[in-house]
This record gives C-alpha cells, structure tokens and sequence, in this order.
C-alpha cells in the first residue's frame, strides 16, 4: 500500500468527504480536499478565488466552450491563461504531484479519478446515496432547512456532474469510471471505512 491513491468522487450529502476524513485517520494517510485549491493557487500565481470559482462547478455558459483535458498548461503570457480549462490543468498538475511525492494519500473529488486513470495502484472510490438521505445529511451537516437541502443536492450534484463531463468526455456517475461504488445509505460511513479498508487488504497488500 506503500505508494496507492485513494480517489473519491462523491454525491453532495452522501458523506463522501467523511469517508475521506474518517478513513484518513484509519489508515493513517493524508487526504487532499479543498486545499487543493490553495495548492494549484500557490504553484500557477493565479488568485485561489478564480479557482474557487470553477471549483467542481460550472456556471451559466462557463464551461461551453471547454475543452477535454490534454495535459496542456498555458502559459502566464497567454491570453487563455486564467481559463477555467487553465484552471483545471493546473489542479491536475497539483493531484499528480501529490500522486508521486505523498502517496499513499486520499484525494476527494476533482475528476482525480480520470487524471490518475492510467496510474497503478490507485483506487478510485465512488460515494453515493439514495436522496432522502442525501437531503437529511445535508440539513443535518450544514443547518439548511428541509427545503433548501433538497435545492443544494440536486444543484451542487448537477454541477459537479457538468464540471466532470466538461473536463473529462465521460459521466460522472458512470460506474464503469470507479473500481469500487459504495452506498451509504445501506450501510453508514463507518461501515464504509471498513469495506473499503478490507477491500484495500484483499486487492492493495
């Protein structure tokens, strides 16, 4: 296990950033969520709220004209060097970093699946849960009453699917992009730590 990547794509409310958290502990790995935002900030100089922006999302008409990710970074003099595919690319260049320099380590989200997709050894995690529960965690994690939980899920769960389909050509829920699809509706997050703490010492040791 001494150099896998855990990648985790996960539905908003199904606890997919828990699992990270709780398995990070478990396993005693780090686990890379939203400072990758600070990273990709601190190693391209473009301002961390431009990468906020296009965090896992697309807006209005943002991401019409992206393109798949190549591998490609633009340079600072270029004039698309800001661009949400910029953006993208330099995140990428952070989730491989850490790929090769701090494994083994958990990265959430990011489409960290498909640009570690040729990678050995990497596990690529896919967290969802069925609706009702998705809305309950939400109200119960981030306060929302009943009615705005429910507009967040469907809202953030649509972006992140767009923001998946922009960057990489595939679906985002397609189970055919993961090795492992876990429910946490049938079986809680720290049962979900244990599977796949168990799947990693049957496939990883």
């Amino acid at each position: 296990m001494d150099d896998l990547v855990i990648t985790i794509a996960r539905e908003f409310g199904s606890g997919g950033h828990q699992i990270g958290e709780r398995l990070s502990k478990k396993l005693g790995i780090p686990y890379y969520d939203k400072d990758l935002i600070k990273l990709a900030s601190e190693d391209s100089g473009i301002n961390e709220g431009l990468f906020g922006l296009a965090d896992e999302k697309s807006s209005g008409s943002l991401f019409k004209k992206t393109k798949v990710y190549d591998g490609g970074i633009s340079k600072p003099d270029s004039s698309d060097f800001t661009s949400e595919e910029n953006l993208f690319s330099f995140q990428a260049k952070i989730i491989k970093e850490l790929a090769e320099k701090k494994s083994p380590c958990i990265i959430i989200g990011r489409c960290a699946d498909y640009i570690l997709a040729d990678r050995k050894n990497t596990l690529k995690l896919f967290i969802w849960a069925d609706k009702e529960n998705c809305i309950k965690n939400t109200m119960d994690v981030c306060g929302f009453d009943r009615k705005e939980a429910e507009k967040q899920v469907k809202k953030i769960n649509r972006e992140r699917s767009e923001y998946y389909k922009a960057h990489t050509g595939h679906e985002w829920s397609d189970v055919r992009n993961y090795d492992l699809c876990i429910n946490t509706s049938e079986h809680g997050f720290d049962k979900c730590v244990e599977i796949i703490s168990n799947y990693i010492d049957v496939m990883y040791k």
